[in-house]
């Protein structure tokens, strides 16, 4: 089973990689970007008996090593 699992800010917590891009296109004439926001994506191709027992791994992979649970959250989506 393979899953992407998305890493992204929590709301209100400032990205100055987004702020810097979004800078920087509209310093290259990309007037009508309102925002730039940073995700990061793992995809993981993972062994499990079943979707459920996948999903719960995932989980404690992001709650201990790939998303900082103060500032970030994640989302699972699974890949065909």
């Amino acid at each position: 089973m393979k899953a992407d699992v998305f890493i992204e800010l929590k709301e209100g917590v400032a990205d100055p990689e987004g702020e810097a891009t979004k800078k920087a296109l509209r310093l290259l004439g990309f007037k009508n970007v309102k925002s730039v926001s940073t995700v990061k994506v793992f995809r993981i191709d993972i062994d499990a008996r079943n979707k459920d027992e996948a999903e719960e791994e995932l989980k404690a992979m992001c709650e201990k090593l790939l998303a900082n649970p103060v500032i970030q959250k994640y989302k699972i989506e699974w890949v065909e």
